[in-house]
């Protein structure tokens, strides 16, 4: 799982410091919201070509990761 988390980033300057995907402008919530809608991890692939399957499940592990109590920096 730290694999993947390390796709997960948090700078002041993006999203306000939001925790994204890879430096870019996609908010984890953001990627959580496209999968509580019912999309599949191959239509959000599909949709946003510079998304990939590993940064999806990055978001889940994210999400799993903050839910029990932890922070990226306790995990990495």
């Amino acid at each position: 799982m730290n694999g993947l988390l390390e796709r997960i980033t948090t700078d002041a300057n993006i999203c306000h410091g939001k925790a994204c995907i890879r430096h870019m402008r996609w908010p984890v919530e953001v990627i959580i919201d496209l999968i509580a809608s019912g999309m599949s991890f191959e239509e959000i692939t599909n949709d946003h070509p510079e998304l990939e399957k590993e940064d999806i499940l990055a978001s889940l592990a994210y999400a799993k990761m903050t839910l029990s109590g932890k922070s990226l920096l306790e995990v990495n």
